[in-house]
């Protein structure tokens, strides 16, 4: 290949279909016709003389000569794209809608403060929420069905951090907040007053938060390690649902620290450190490349870390303060 007769443009159109992985979503995107994709794809392969890219059930597969080169052409085309088109970007005057999914208690504690800047700051700026029923949110960002994710992805984001292929996915991420898990009761609990222990604990019964609507959660692995079980009395899929039974009941439930405030129900509620150890919890936001440079979706970004550093001093003095319940 000689380097001076290739057709930059074609760069662009590569880059723009390992992004979405899909001809017709490319071609929507770069508003070009399917055909033309088609044929820039083709000269790209003649001229690279590598397939590139296989065409699949559900859209196209890079070849692994596409994935070596894409970081590099993505880089160098986001380098020109800010040498010759700076952005200035006013919120006051953007349109813009954006599809978010998360669990009800993560949009609880999220939703008013980023619903005020809206109002202040992007008054033409709307938010969807999509239900968030798995911890595998990719599919929804790759077809284009959200915009952004926030939750609890360890497995996701185990694989985005590193080993093969992780600088090749179109998904980025971002850390927002790392914390633990509690066990939380009703203030009329018997546990309420008494030093919870892990024999205690196995000998109560449970409502537990599972998305997937699966009775065997990540509390369970742990219990399972040291031999021992517990009694799911309950499954349910929302966080709020789970502080109000157990604000109710004499079930236990397990939540992350930081959305116990967020069930809107913290004076009904004890939490108590759990008497095993458990993986902490990370809250992190996901989107896909398509949305890298876009400037609106750069700002909604900087508005969750923004936020968190916010929301989380305060919390973070309550849990020092620890709880008047708690032994």
């Amino acid at each position: 290949m000689n380097f001076l007769t290739l057709d930059l443009n074609l760069l662009r159109v590569f880059d723009t279909v390992m992004v979405e992985q899909n001809l017709t979503r490319a071609a929507d995107k770069l508003a070009m016709t399917q055909p033309a994709v088609s044929n820039a794809i083709k000269r790209l392969r003649y001229s690279l003389n590598d397939e590139l890219l296989i065409r699949t059930a559900y859209g196209v597969k890079p070849t692994p000569r596409a994935e070596i080169l894409w970081p590099s052409i993505r880089e160098a085309l986001s380098t020109l794209e800010a040498a010759i088109a700076p952005s200035s970007f006013d919120p006051s005057k953007a349109v813009a809608t954006f599809r978010m999914a998360m669990a009800d208690s993560t949009a609880a504690l999220w939703m008013p403060t980023l619903i005020t800047a809206f109002e202040r700051e992007a008054p033409h700026m709307n938010a969807r929420m999509v239900p968030l029923t798995t911890r595998e949110p990719r599919p929804l960002l790759t077809q284009g069905d959200i915009d952004i994710a926030v939750g609890f992805f360890p497995g996701v984001v185990a694989q985005l951090s590193g080993g093969q292929g992780a600088a090749r996915s179109p998904i980025r991420h971002e850390r927002l907040y790392s914390g633990h898990y509690v066990c939380v009761m009703s203030k009329s609990h018997p546990l309420a007053d008494q030093e919870l222990t892990l024999d205690a604990y196995c000998a109560a019964n449970h409502c537990l938060v599972s998305f997937s609507g699966r009775a065997h959660g990540l509390i369970d692995d742990e219990l399972l390690k040291m031999g021992r079980e517990r009694r799911i009395l309950l499954t349910v899929n929302q966080f709020f649902t789970g502080g109000k039974v157990v604000a109710n009941s004499d079930l236990l439930t397990v939540l992350p620290f930081h959305f116990i405030a967020s069930t809107g129900m913290s004076d009904a509620l004890v939490w108590k450190e759990l008497p095993f150890e458990t993986p902490d919890v990370h809250v992190d936001m996901l989107w896909h490349e398509r949305d890298a440079r876009n400037p609106a979706h750069k700002w909604l970004r900087d508005h969750f870390v923004n936020m968190t550093h916010e929301m989380f001093a305060p919390l973070a003095e309550m849990k020092k303060s620890g709880n008047p319940n708690l032994n």
